[in-house]
């Protein structure tokens, strides 16, 4: 008895200490955009977040190092060349982003070691109708996982018995939209397309899962999977080395499966940003053409990069004038039906649901596209 009131004690304890360290977080951060509000009211808030997108997140200061670097090693006259801009391009994004990369993939990974899978079940569980689409929409925002990565998970998901709704409408989010995805945007983009591509990337995961479930096209699943069982037992409370030991095995899982696709998105974002000519892109992706998102989307979709790879090109083509509706189409085509995930999912659901699933996810792309497109000045 005594053990068990101590042991309650120290879970009451650590919960308190949880709840003062968000505090403290939450207070710090509004200190911050107090201070620069009363300093220079909106114009102040507004330098705040130019200054975390562009020097904390963007690392714009790396930007300038890396340029001194090779201005000493090979001269200023290489650096003014196409082949010194695209070098200096290339190692920028490619320390950037595996800094970005492993930094938040350790913090979500830590974060998401308190949600296994019989924990998730229960929460999503508690859920009805168009709730339980957002929930399962938001927990695909946790998950760090590429298409492929998160097929497994889908298929648990429905052998536990959770709505097609739910379950689709995590596995459009889970590639689309995760926390990591969202701090490299604001490092590329700043705040306003990144939160502007998390909205539209939920609404079009919680839309797809309703169709879907409403439709009753959800429920043409594999048999094996329906005939399986999933074990209902909760999931050994982990320490706080066990959880730190597990974000460091997950950012260096991560970081083994992605860091081939961000060298060749730098590659391919480099060639675009210094040796494409502006015109040349702009006369086929320009915001005047109405086939723009078409082409994004087509090209898309058929490719297979995790959304680290897909960005360096998306930030390429932002600087050469390419639509923010474009950018977003071709983003959501990539991460959200790449050719190898739908090779996957076809092994876990019967072609009426699959070919249903696809159609609602590209039809829902190129509408966001053609609508960002049409207010994309909003963005500038």
């Amino acid at each position: 008895m005594e053990k068990e009131l101590i042991e309650e004690k120290s879970q009451k304890s650590k919960k308190l200490k949880k709840r003062w360290i968000f505090l403290m977080v939450v207070a710090v951060i509004a200190l911050a955009v107090g201070i620069a509000a009363i300093v220079d009211g909106v114009n102040g808030i507004e330098a705040l977040g130019s200054f975390v997108s562009d020097q904390i997140l963007g690392m714009k200061w790396l930007n300038a190092l890396v340029g001194l670097a090779l201005a000493a090693l090979f001269g200023e006259e290489f650096l003014a060349t196409h082949w010194g801009g695209a070098l200096q391009f290339f190692l920028y994004d490619t320390i950037k982003i595996i800094v970005l990369l492993c930094t938040l993939i350790f913090v979500i990974s830590y974060i998401q070691s308190y949600f296994p899978p019989e924990r998730t079940k229960k929460i999503l569980g508690k859920y009805k109708g168009i709730g339980a689409n957002i929930m399962g929409a938001l927990l695909g925002t946790v998950t760090p996982f590429c298409s492929c990565s998160s097929i497994p998970l889908f298929m648990g998901f429905t052998r536990a018995g959770i709505s097609s709704g739910v379950t689709f409408s995590f596995l459009i989010s889970s590639p689309l939209v995760d926390l990591g995805a969202f701090i490299l945007l604001v490092s590329v983009f700043g705040f306003p397309i990144a939160i502007t591509y998390v909205v539209v990337g939920l609404v079009l995961a919680v839309i797809g899962g309703t169709i879907i479930e409403k439709t009753g096209v959800g429920k043409h699943v594999q048999d094996f999977i329906l005939e399986g069982s999933m074990a209902d037992v909760d999931a050994e409370e982990m320490t706080k080395r066990e959880r730190l030991c597990y974000a460091k095995d997950q950012m260096l899982a991560t970081l083994k499966k992605v860091w081939v696709y961000i060298l060749i998105g730098v590659g391919i974002g480099a060639t675009i940003h210094n040796f494409i000519p502006t015109e040349w892109v702009q006369a086929v992706l320009g915001e005047d053409k109405w086939y723009s998102v078409l082409i994004a989307s087509g090209v898309g979709v058929p490719m297979y990069a995790d959304i680290f790879g897909t960005i360096p090109v998306a930030e390429a083509l932002f600087f050469k004038g390419v639509g923010v509706g474009t950018i977003l189409s071709f983003m959501m085509g990539v991460t959200a039906l790449s050719l190898p995930s739908m090779i996957m999912l076809s092994k876990a659901v019967k072609p009426k649901l699959l070919f249903s699933f696809i159609a609602i996810v590209v039809a829902g792309i190129i509408i966001i596209g053609y609508v960002f497109n049409a207010v994309g000045f909003l963005f500038i």
